[in-house]
C-alpha cells in the first residue's frame, strides 16, 4: 500500500446555506418585474416595499437601500453593460438576464455606492446562491472579482471610446444614455460639452419628491409645516420633499388636497390658465387629462374664476385616476372617456385648451430611468401622427380669441417644434404667442416663444410648452 493511500483524507467543508439578504432579494424581484414584464420601478418598488414593511422585514434605512440599488442600476445600466462585457467571456446576449441582474446589482455596489468592496462582492454572491444556485453563484463572484480591479473612472477609461474620436459614443457610455438619445437631446439642448453632460448627468441623478398644493383646498403654508419640507423653485403652489420625505405621510396629500407633481408640470398648467385673452373665460378643456395632475391644478384655478374644466381621457382606466383626482374639487367639473382625435364636443367650445400629448417620455428619464433602454428610434414616427391629430383637435375646439397649450414630456424636436410647425403651416388663423413671461422667475428660457424646461437647469422635467391663439 503506497504512503500517499495511507494519509487519511480531509472531511469535506459542511455545505454552508446561503444567507437571506431581504433588501438585495427585494431589489432582485423589482429588476426582474422591470426586465421580464416591461414594467416601471416607480409601479413595482413600493407594493414590494409597503409588503416587506407589513412582514416587518425592513426598516426605513433597508427602503432607502433597495430603493437606492434598484433606481442606481437601472440609471446606469448601460455603463454597468460595457463593464461586464469586459469581464465575461460572451456576448452579453449570451448571458441568462437574471444573471445580469445580479451582476449589474452587484456592479452598482462595487461601482456607484460607498459599500466596500468586499461587502458588495460577498452579498452579491450570496444573492446569487439564492436566487441563481451555487453554480451560478461561482460565475458571479469570478466576474465581480474582476470588476472590483478598478474604480468607475477607471473603467470609463477602458470601456469608453474618447471624447475626440466619438463623442456621441462615449457620452453614451459614461452617462448611460442610448446613443440616438444622447444624439436627440444634444440637438434639442444645442450648445457645446458642457451642457449636454450636465443635462445626461442630471438625468442619472434622485428626482426630489414635489408636491403641489391644490388651490382652494391646501396651501404652500400648510405643506412646508411638514418634516422636511422646502417651498419649490419656481411655481407658487410647490414644495419640495427633502431626501427621504414621504408624501403619504403628508395629511394633505392623503386627503387629496395636495398632490405629487413635478415642478414643470405644474409650470405648464398655471402659463396656460395666466395667458390673456379677451372676452369669455368660463369654459377649460384637458384634452390628454390622465393621470390627473395638470386636470387637478387646473380644475383648482379654474374653480377660483368660476370656470368650468372638462378632463378628457382616452382609456376608461386612466379617465378614473383622473376622476380620483379631481375628487373633491371646490368648482364644477367633468371627467369622461373620449378619443381627443374625435371629440365630441362642438368646435369653438372652449377658452382655453391643454393638451398634454402622448410622447416618448425623454424628459421624465430621471424618474422612468429604464425608460430609456425601451424607446427606440421609430417610436417617433408611431407617436408623430397622433400628436399632430390631438393639436388639430385642439385649435378646433378652442374659441376664436382663446389659447392652446400644447406640451409633452420630452425635448425632442420632432415631438416639439416640428409638431408645432407643422400643425401652424395648416393654421394660419393660429399664432404663436410668448409663452416666456408666463413663467415669471424662471431663467434660462432661451429665445422663444416656446418654452423648454430642463432637469440641469431648472430642476424640472424636460417639459416642453407652446401658446397658440386662435385668431380667426
Amino acid at each position: 500500500m503506497s504512503e500517499q493511500s495511507q494519509r487519511p483524507r480531509r472531511p469535506a467543508k459542511p455545505y454552508r446555506r446561503p444567507q437571506k439578504d431581504p433588501v438585495r432579494i427585494l431589489a432582485f424581484e423589482a429588476l426582474r418585474a422591470v426586465d421580464e414584464r416591461d414594467a416601471y420601478a416607480n409601479l413595482v418598488l413600493p407594493p414590494l416595499l409597503r409588503k416587506a414593511r407589513d412582514k416587518g422585514d425592513f426598516d426605513a434605512r433597508d427602503a432607502a437601500l433597495a430603493t437606492e440599488l434598484v433606481y442606481g442600476t437601472l440609471r446606469r445600466q448601460g455603463t454597468y453593460d460595457a463593464v461586464i462585457a469586459a469581464c465575461v467571456d460572451r456576448p452579453l446576449r449570451e448571458v441568462d438576464p437574471p444573471v445580469l441582474d445580479v451582476l449589474s446589482l452587484g456592479v452598482h455596489q462595487l461601482l456607484g455606492t460607498r459599500i466596500p468592496t468586499h461587502a458588495a462582492v460577498s452579498a452579491s454572491v450570496e444573492l446569487a446562491r439564492v436566487v441563481l444556485g451555487d453554480g451560478r453563484a461561482k460565475f458571479v463572484n469570478a466576474v465581480l472579482r474582476k470588476v472590483a480591479q478598478a474604480d468607475l473612472d477607471g473603467w470609463m477609461e477602458k470601456v469608453a471610446p474618447s471624447y475626440d474620436e466619438d463623442p456621441e459614443d462615449h457620452l453614451a457610455v459614461v452617462h448611460s444614455h442610448p446613443r440616438w438619445v444622447v444624439s436627440a437631446l444634444w440637438d434639442s439642448l444645442g450648445g457645446g460639452r458642457a451642457g449636454i453632460e450636465d443635462l445626461l448627468a442630471a438625468d442619472n441623478e434622485r428626482p426630489e419628491v414635489t408636491l403641489v398644493a391644490r388651490p382652494g383646498r391646501a396651501t404652500a403654508e400648510e405643506l412646508l409645516r411638514e418634516e422636511a419640507a422646502v417651498p419649490g423653485r419656481w411655481s407658487p403652489y410647490a414644495v419640495r420633499l427633502a431626501e427621504g420625505g414621504e408624501p403619504g405621510a403628508v395629511g394633505a396629500v392623503r386627503e387629496g388636497r395636495a398632490g405629487v407633481q413635478d415642478e414643470g408640470s405644474q409650470l405648464v398648467a398655471l402659463a396656460l390658465a395666466h395667458a390673456p385673452i379677451e372676452g369669455s373665460d368660463t369654459k377649460w378643456l384637458d384634452g390628454c387629462a390622465g393621470p390627473g395632475g395638470k386636470a387637478a391644478l387646473l380644475a383648482a384655478l379654474a374653480a377660483e374664476r368660476g370656470a368650468t374644466l372638462l378632463a378628457s381621457e382616452k382609456q376608461p382606466h386612466r379617465a378614473g385616476l383622473v376622476a380620483g383626482a379631481l375628487a373633491g374639487n371646490p368648482g364644477p367639473y367633468q371627467v369622461i372617456a373620449a378619443d381627443g382625435t374625435r371629440p365630441p364636443w362642438r368646435p369653438g367650445t372652449f377658452d382655453r385648451v391643454l393638451m398634454d400629448v402622448p410622447c416618448t417620455g425623454l424628459g421624465a428619464l430621471r424618474r422612468r430611468p429604464e425608460a430609456r433602454w425601451r424607446r427606440r428610434p421609430e417610436d417617433l414616427e408611431n407617436f408623430a401622427p397622433l400628436q399632430r391629430a390631438l393639436l388639430r383637435t385642439a385649435l378646433d375646439s378652442v374659441r376664436v380669441g382663446g389659447i392652446v397649450g400644447y406640451a409633452t414630456c420630452s425635448p425632442h424636436l420632432a415631438e416639439t417644434r416640428a409638431v408645432v410647425a407643422d400643425v401652424l403651416k395648416q393654421r394660419p388663423e393660429s399664432e404663436l404667442i410668448d409663452a416666456r413671461p408666463l413663467l415669471p422667475g424662471v431663467p434660462e428660457l432661451g429665445e422663444g416663444p416656446d418654452v423648454q424646461l430642463w432637469p440641469h437647469l431648472h430642476g424640472t422635467d424636460a417639459m416642453y410648452l407652446a401658446l397658440i391663439r386662435r385668431t380667426g
